[in-house]
């Protein structure tokens, strides 16, 4: 089973938002996953998304429930594919990866996009409710595209 983490800063609104899209996508699709999401930092550890992303994911039809989590090197060898929101991220990552093989799963969310490439996601906890829309409406691009890029490559 293919699996997939999603990082992020704090793992409360980015990534726990790409980890519930791509659940919703992969069910709709009938595909099995293995989804997660995690953080760089432990501020957030234990609680759930953000309030503001979990309703703005809720008019959607996506159910945010997942838990934030820190980032751990052994998730190097859990996850086929390692989706970071931002530069900051990636380059963190980067620095833990100990391996060509590690560094090779580590893309941006929006590697699979097609109006939002490799495009970094910004953190919305500072934005008003367009903030979060637009973040989500990112997310979805770039989940279809990787359903599709999935797809394929059965």
């Amino acid at each position: 089973m293919v699996s997939i983490l999603f990082v992020c800063l704090g793992n409360i609104c980015r990534s726990p938002a790409a980890e519930g899209v791509l659940r919703h996508m992969a069910q709709k699709e009938g595909l099995e996953l293995h989804i997660e999401s995690c953080g760089l930092g432990d501020w957030h550890a234990g609680r759930l998304p953000d309030e503001r992303m979990r309703e703005a994911s809720k008019n959607r039809g996506i159910i945010l429930s997942s838990r934030a989590q820190i980032f751990q090197i052994a998730f190097f060898d859990r996850f086929d594919f390692i989706l970071v929101a931002d530069n900051k991220i990636m380059k963190e990552l980067y620095r833990f990866a100990e391996t060509p093989e590690s560094k090779a799963k580590i893309h941006y969310i929006t590697r699979y996009s097609t109006g939002f490439r490799d495009q970094e996601i910004p953190d919305p906890y500072y934005e008003g409710e367009a903030g979060f829309e637009h973040v989500l409406d990112m997310i979805e691009d770039a989940c279809a595209g990787l359903i599709e890029h999935l797809k394929s490559a059965k």
